[in-house]
């Protein structure tokens, strides 16, 4: 593997929402590869927690209004969408809000469980403008990633109003690549990172949290990669040896019978044999079960023979079956000349009509002793 100068990164300035990270050296091109990199990861795969629903008491739908409630219905809803807000908890969360009487409701207003923390408590919700005016609202926040738009959730009950969530902690990531000096090279990437929050997470742990989903996509590459070249080495482990080729049936010890099988065979060395599957070797004239059995003891007793089954690789069979196919390899080259080895073979109605067709045919001079 090549030799790669391991950068510095430095922080220039930094806020609860702003930072500028300076990254060198890197070698040539490096800049932008991970400035692009971390930029879209930044903005995209970040965790964070918004509200998803909202419940408006005596409201039915976004296009409503509250009566002494200077806001419609959708003004609410653009408001309760730059709430920010942390939340611990891997479930829905719902927030509560209660306002009564002439006043200005603000988001610190809303009573919020221990799993949930707002950032932002001094945004305005709403505006009461009657002592009479009550406003009644019940909150649903959820965790996510990047964007889901209100037309995502399907099947709400009535009077519950979807809101478009913003998940993402960050609201803007910017990044420059200058040309910096190593030694006598001037060809070296200078990366500086700027990175805006919403407030909800630090610059420096969105930074260091985007590395880390770069890295474990890259490892699952890296691993995959590994499990394919030890498929390979494995494929390879169990394969014939080349020098199998070399070696020739005469030294396995066989029958003359089944020795002449394999020649007739085309078969002439234990590489050659190995490579051929019992139906094949079967499909060999006069090569039958026993002589298939007997070079496989041969090939066992020398060692040519693999635990693991590959081309040409036979394992054993029960007794019974071997019995069986000793039984129907005897009847068909008429070796068995007892009526009783051999079960008579019914002779169905259209063999029958065959048999006599064929005699029928017969010359008549044939038929004359």
């Amino acid at each position: 593997m090549l030799d790669i100068a391991m950068p510095k990164i430095e922080c220039i300035a930094t806020t609860d929402s702003f930072g500028q990270y300076k990254i060198e050296p890197l070698e040539p091109g490096y800049g932008t590869t991970l400035g692009n990199a971390l930029r879209r990861v930044l903005l995209s795969s970040l965790p964070g927690a918004a509200v998803t629903a909202i419940r408006i008491e005596g409201v039915y739908h976004e296009f409503s209004t509250i009566p002494h409630v200077r806001e419609d219905v959708t003004q609410i809803v653009l408001n309760v969408k730059r709430i920010r807000l942390r939340s611990y908890a891997d479930r829905p969360v719902k927030l509560w809000l209660q306002a009564r009487g002439k006043g200005v409701v603000r988001a610190g207003d809303i009573e919020c469980p221990s799993t949930v923390e707002l950032v932002n408590p001094d945004l305005v919700i709403a505006t009461l403008d009657s002592d009479d005016a009550y406003l009644e609202m019940e909150l649903t926040v959820e965790r996510g990633r990047g964007y889901r738009p209100a037309e995502a959730h399907e099947n709400l009950p009535i009077g519950l109003i979807p809101v478009d969530a913003i998940f993402s902690p960050i609201t803007k990531v910017n990044y420059v690549v200058e040309r910096t000096r190593v030694g006598q090279m001037t060809d070296f990437d200078r990366l500086i990172m700027e990175i805006w929050t919403d407030g909800t997470i630090t610059p420096g742990d969105a930074l260091g949290y985007a590395a880390q989903v770069l890295v474990q996509y890259c490892s699952l590459i890296a691993e995959a990669s590994k499990a394919e070249e030890v498929v390979e080495e494995e494929t390879v482990g169990v394969a014939i040896p080349p020098h199998l080729y070399q070696v020739s049936i005469d030294e396995l010890g066989l029958s003359t019978r089944t020795h002449n099988c394999l020649k007739r065979g085309g078969i002439s060395t234990v590489g050659q044999l190995l490579e051929m599957d019992e139906k094949d070797l079967l499909a060999i004239r006069n090569l039958g079960v026993k002589s298939l059995n007997e070079i496989r003891d041969c090939l066992i007793a020398r060692g040519y023979l693999p635990q693991v089954q590959v081309p040409g690789v036979l394992l054993p069979k029960e007794p019974e079956e071997i019995e069986a196919e000793e039984t129907v390899e005897a009847i068909l080259r008429g070796e068995s000349s007892s009526a009783e080895e051999v079960e008579e073979i019914p002779v169905t109605d259209k063999q029958d009509e065959l048999f006599l067709d064929e005699a029928s045919e017969q010359d008549p001079a044939e038929e004359v002793d």
